[in-house]
């Protein structure tokens, strides 16, 4: 896992979360989020960019990476928004950046519009935070997961790495492929694969749509001009919802923007960290 490793625990609401931290001690806090199916790992690169001025908090929702993965568990959208503001709580964070993609935005835009986290600064990098979203594959795998959690260990991991590795533009690397899809391979992992996608409905986002215009805080949309999972049109339609809103489009990158274009994608989130508010 390319060093990459998360060294703390904390016991949520929803399960064991693992988390780490980067950077100077006094470093202006910035917290990363993922997205589906993926974890921490995905912002290795940028998280340890930033830190060189930044104290940089990542960690694994639960049901994803290295936190906890178990039978019954409440891993939606709205178990991980309480999650999040937990976490906030225990790190001591009353005004953090905030970096969120994919699902990651729809959980850091329900902390604070719903549950009240406050943020210096949002950065949303290819988020799912309007209807409709979810590709008829996600829906179908979603719709019968009790089916495909059927399939032999080596379809599986045919079946996720195929997902996954379309949502890089280029196509990722073998290894770096190998590490996003290994989490989703352990016995727990099979079957919590399928139980996230079941569990995530577009009314998570329905409860808060209406609300963007609420939004009081300087907010950077990036975009992979390139994703085939949320096409830039949702980025621009997002943009112009939320006041003041910056949007910077990503040439060549897919939806996986972290792993097509690590370096633009870390200066233009160190460019808008750095910016006084």
């Amino acid at each position: 896992m390319d060093g990459w490793t998360l060294d703390h625990t904390f016991n949520s609401s929803s399960g064991e979360v693992r988390w780490g931290v980067l950077g100077p001690a006094d470093g202006a806090p910035v917290v990363l989020l993922h997205g589906t199916p993926f974890s921490s790992y995905v912002w290795r690169g940028p998280a340890r960019a930033l830190a060189r001025r930044h104290r940089v908090y990542v960690w694994d929702m639960p049901g994803f990476g290295a936190s906890e993965m178990r039978q019954g568990q409440d891993v939606s959208l709205a178990a991980q928004a309480r999650v999040f503001g937990e976490l906030l709580g225990h790190w001591g964070l009353e005004r953090p950046a905030v970096v969120a993609h994919d699902f990651g935005g729809c959980v850091a835009l329900r902390a604070t519009l719903l549950h009240g986290a406050r943020y210096a600064r949002l950065a949303l990098v290819d988020p799912v935070a309007l209807a409709p979203w979810g590709s008829p594959t996600y829906r179908l795998l979603g719709e019968h997961g009790d089916v495909f959690e059927r399939l032999p260990p080596g379809l599986h991991r045919a079946l996720v790495r195929e997902y996954v590795g379309s949502a890089s533009h280029p196509g990722l690397r073998a290894d770096i492929l190998d590490a996003l899809v290994e989490p989703w391979c352990t016995e727990a992992g099979r079957a919590a694969f399928y139980r996230q996608i079941a569990q995530n409905d577009q009314r998570f986002t329905d409860e808060i749509e209406g609300r963007y215009g609420e939004l009081d805080l300087p907010v950077l949309i990036c975009w992979g001009e390139e994703d085939t999972w949320i096409p830039q049109e949702k980025g621009r339609q997002l943009a112009g919802l939320v006041p003041g809103a910056e949007l910077r489009l990503i040439a060549g990158a897919g939806h996986l923007v972290q792993e097509d274009a690590p370096a633009e994608l870390t200066l233009a989130l160190g460019d808008f960290l750095r910016t006084a508010p």
